[in-house]
């Protein structure tokens, strides 16, 4: 990706001048991609920043989320395990606030149960108080805030909101959507701009000044802009408007991701037992230990996720929550009262676009492959962050003495063809209408430039009268 134009001072278009028919079709788009790349990159490398800052904090997350809460997560390996509802009885006992809301046993040897509450005071809504069993014991190892299906613990918790909203709530999560949504554009301007240029003027060895600047940005982008790509595609499948675009998409394809009906078996005996619930302890009708078994018969392989039934009339649903390669997503629901199985969605039947969201939102967020996954991402945001320094600093070496940052001159659209124009505006609508804030600012700032454009032309004809 280039986050400014990609070009030496003497490639400037002039308004003016018409190009040469013979070059074909890109030589008049050529000065409108480096007039947007500019000011794209210019405006919009702040947004990118931030997200490419708090993003390489998030991939290094995962691996300081496991030093800083090792006592709370791993236990020394012992024997035999304990049934998991003495597990859950050890954690109710020691935090009988709230509602279990979820259970997840202890994944490896040396891995403690999560039990997880809500409901609690002082825990946000959207929050659960985690409470680490030792699984061979039964002694509880602590308590923390836990958010997400990936279970993030504090650290993690806060990164990941910097990350998404900048702890501004819902109409923070703008900031992230307007990044993601012109990431690709830059970078797929900058790639264009660089290919054009000559093979010559692409190296950077033996140059120096904005030159060199320009091989160097060039240079890097090329190599991570298709990872740029991903990054904004992926980033925009769960953004707030766009995202939305994507859901109801992939909705009207019957691409959606399918879910487990939580609706018990029925009959009288639906919800049997169910008053049991009112102590919070999760155990419900046939209770956790049976409710296992049968996850453990349908082939629901460690880790996995027990959810209490939500009221009388609601199965248990365990889900299996492994989002590392290869994926566990399989999931059941289980009558309470009979221990019957009354749904099974296997993530082997998920619709193609439904696995691909899947895989993408993983790959994203750094679980896919793990620490490699995790590697990868910190590298390609650095090279992010090295792309926006370089740019600036061809904004800056674009000036002449005292003037800083000279920008590219307008009127580059007028060199396009109609033949050109026309369909390319049609294009740049509809993908405006699905990325709003790709489209939105898109048009204002044609608004602002044509409303500039004209104030200046005004004034030409005044002093040229």
């Amino acid at each position: 990706m280039s986050i400014a134009p990609p070009t030496s001072t003497d490639e400037v278009p002039q308004a003016a001048a018409p190009a040469p028919k013979s070059r074909g079709p890109w030589a008049p788009l050529r000065p409108l991609v480096l007039r947007l790349h500019f000011y794209a990159g210019l405006f919009v490398a702040p947004f990118v920043l931030i997200a490419a800052v708090t993003g390489f904090l998030y991939a290094g997350a995962f691996q300081a989320e496991k030093l800083l809460y090792s006592h709370e997560l791993t236990v020394p390996v012992g024997d035999t395990k304990l049934p998991i509802s003495e597990q859950v009885d050890a954690a109710r006992k020691a935090h009988p606030e709230g509602t279990v809301s979820a259970v997840r046993p202890s994944p490896e040897d040396d891995a403690t149960t999560r039990v997880m509450l809500s409901g609690v005071e002082g825990v946000a809504a959207t929050h659960t108080l985690a409470v680490f069993v030792d699984p061979y014991t039964g002694k509880v190892r602590g308590a923390l805030e836990q958010y997400g299906s990936t279970g993030a613990l504090p650290l993690r918790t806060w990164i990941d909101e910097f990350h998404r909203d900048l702890h501004l709530g819902e109409n923070g999560r703008l900031y992230s959507e307007f990044a993601a949504s012109w990431l690709w554009v830059i970078a797929g301007g900058g790639v264009a701009l660089w290919f054009s240029r000559r093979r010559a003027l692409r190296k950077v060895r033996g140059t120096s000044g904005r030159r060199r600047t320009l091989g160097l940005h060039g240079t890097v982008g090329v190599w991570a802009a298709a990872g740029f790509f991903f990054l904004s595609a992926t980033g925009l499948t769960w953004s707030t408007y766009a995202g939305a675009n994507v859901d109801e998409l992939r909705t009207s394809l019957g691409q959606s991701t399918p879910s487990v009906s939580a609706a018990a078996g029925g009959g009288e005996h639906a919800g049997h037992d169910s008053a049991s619930a009112a102590g919070g302890d999760g155990e419900h009708g046939v209770g956790l230990d049976k409710i296992l078994s049968v996850a453990r018969a349908e082939g629901l392989g460690d880790p996995v996720e027990l959810v209490p039934p939500a009221d009388a009339s609601s199965a248990y649903v365990v889900k299996q929550v492994q989002r590392s390669w290869p994926e566990k997503q399989d999931a059941v629901a289980i009558d309470p009262a009979t221990g019957e199985v009354t749904d099974t969605v296997r993530f082997a039947d998920y619709p193609l676009l439904a696995k691909l969201t899947r895989w993408g939102i993983d790959l994203h967020t750094g679980v896919l492959f793990g620490l490699v996954n995790q590697l990868a991402l910190m590298v390609l945001t650095l090279s992010l962050i090295l792309l926006i320094a370089l740019g600036y600093r061809m904004w800056w070496q674009r000036g002449r003495g005292s003037s800083f940052g000279r920008p590219i001159p307008r009127g580059a659209w007028a060199q396009v063809p109609p033949y050109v124009l026309v369909p390319l505006m049609a294009g740049v609508a509809v993908v405006g209408y699905f990325i709003p804030l790709l489209g939105i600012p898109l048009a204002g700032f044609l608004l602002v430039d044509i409303v500039l454009g004209e104030v200046a032309y005004r004034r030409g004809r005044r002093t040229a009268v």
